[in-house]
C-alpha cells in the first residue's frame, strides 16, 4: 500500500467512528499539509460540511455524522447538548437537524445548522461521551430540555432516561442543588416530586389493612424472611409476596436490577410476586387494591 493510501485509510477509519466526518485539525495531527488536505478536496475524496470540517468519500450524513460534525465545528471543549443531546441519548425523539452544541464564553462564531448555547464553564462531573462524541450527561441534558419542556412532556423524558437505565436521581438532586436560579430548575423540581418516595411501604402497609378487612381476608407477615432475604409482606396460603419499591433519590441502576432479582428468585423458588411503584400506590389507589384483591382471592 503507497504512503497516500495508507494515509487515506487511516482518514476514512477515523471518519468511520465519527459518523463519517473529520476535523481539519485531525487530518494536520495526522501529518496532512495543508497542499494534501486541498488536494483531497478537489479530488473529491473529502467534502466540507462546516468550514474545517469534511465527510470523507460522499456528502451524505446520517444524524449522527451531523452531530460530530457540529461538535467538530466549535473546537476541543464542545460538547452536544439539550434537544440533540435528549434524542442522541433516546431521552426524547427529535427531528430536527439543527444540531445544538454546548460552547463557552469564548466559543466559535454561529454556523448554518449549528444552534450554539454559550455558558462560562462546565463542570467535568456534566460531560461525558456517546460512543466517543462529547455529550452533557444525561442529568444536565435533562436539565437543559426543562428549559422549554414541563408537565407531562417533561415528566415522559424523565421517564425515558430511567427506564434506559441512564440516571441516578442523586445526579439530578446534585444538579438541582447546583443551579437553584437556573431556567429550567422549577420545571424539574416539579417533575421530580412524584419520584421522591418517602415511605412507599407505610402507605402500601395501609393500603393492605384496609383491603384485608374490608373483604375478610388475612392480613400478611410483614418483613419476614423468604429465600434469604427480608420481604415486605407475605400472604403464606397465597404463597404471594408483595414488594414496595421506594423511588428515593438513592435509586439507582444497581438498586434497581438487585429488585428484579429478588423478583426472580421467587418466582423460580415457586412464589408469587406483585411490586408497586410510589406512583401507583399514592395516585393509583383502585389499581392496586384490585391486583391485590385478585391475586388473594380470584388468582
Amino acid at each position: 500500500m503507497g504512503r497516500e493510501a495508507a494515509t487515506d485509510h487511516v482518514i476514512a477509519m477515523t471518519a468511520y467512528h465519527q459518523g463519517g466526518v473529520v476535523a481539519r485539525r485531525q487530518l494536520l495531527g495526522l501529518g496532512l499539509s495543508t497542499a494534501a488536505i486541498d488536494h483531497r478536496l478537489r479530488a473529491g475524496r473529502l467534502h466540507s460540511v462546516h468550514r474545517g470540517v469534511y465527510s470523507v468519500g460522499h456528502r451524505v450524513l446520517g444524524v449522527v455524522g451531523l452531530r460530530w460534525a457540529a461538535v467538530l465545528a466549535c473546537g476541543d471543549s464542545a460538547v452536544l447538548a439539550g434537544v440533540s443531546a435528549a434524542a442522541a441519548f433516546g431521552i426524547r425523539p427529535s427531528a430536527s437537524r439543527t444540531i445544538h452544541v454546548l460552547v463557552g464564553r469564548s466559543g466559535r462564531e454561529r454556523r448554518d445548522g449549528i444552534r450554539l448555547h454559550w455558558c462560562r464553564s462546565l463542570p467535568a462531573d456534566e460531560v461525558t461521551d456517546l460512543d466517543g462524541l462529547p455529550i452533557t450527561t444525561p442529568a444536565r441534558t435533562l436539565l437543559d430540555v426543562a428549559r422549554r419542556l414541563n408537565g407531562r412532556p417533561l415528566e415522559a423524558a424523565v421517564d425515558r432516561a430511567e427506564l434506559l437505565r441512564l440516571l441516578d436521581f442523586a445526579d439530578l438532586q446534585r444538579l438541582l442543588a447546583r443551579y437553584p436560579g437556573r431556567p429550567g430548575t422549577p420545571s424539574l423540581k416539579a417533575v421530580l416530586a412524584r419520584y421522591r418516595a418517602g415511605d412507599t411501604r407505610s402507605v402500601l402497609e395501609a393500603l393492605v389493612a384496609e383491603l384485608c378487612d374490608a373483604h375478610g381476608l388475612p392480613r400478611p407477615q410483614e418483613n419476614c424472611v423468604i429465600e434469604g432475604k427480608v420481604r415486605d409482606f407475605y400472604w403464606p396460603h397465597a404463597r404471594l409476596v408483595v414488594e414496595a419499591d421506594s423511588y428515593a433519590w438513592h435509586r439507582s441502576p444497581s438498586a434497581l436490577n438487585d429488585d428484579r432479582e429478588r423478583d426472580v428468585e421467587l418466582t423460580l423458588a415457586g412464589y408469587r410476586t406483585l411490586r408497586f411503584t410510589w406512583e401507583q400506590v399514592t395516585r393509583r389507589r383502585a389499581y392496586v387494591v384490585g391486583a391485590l384483591y385478585r391475586a388473594l382471592v380470584a388468582g
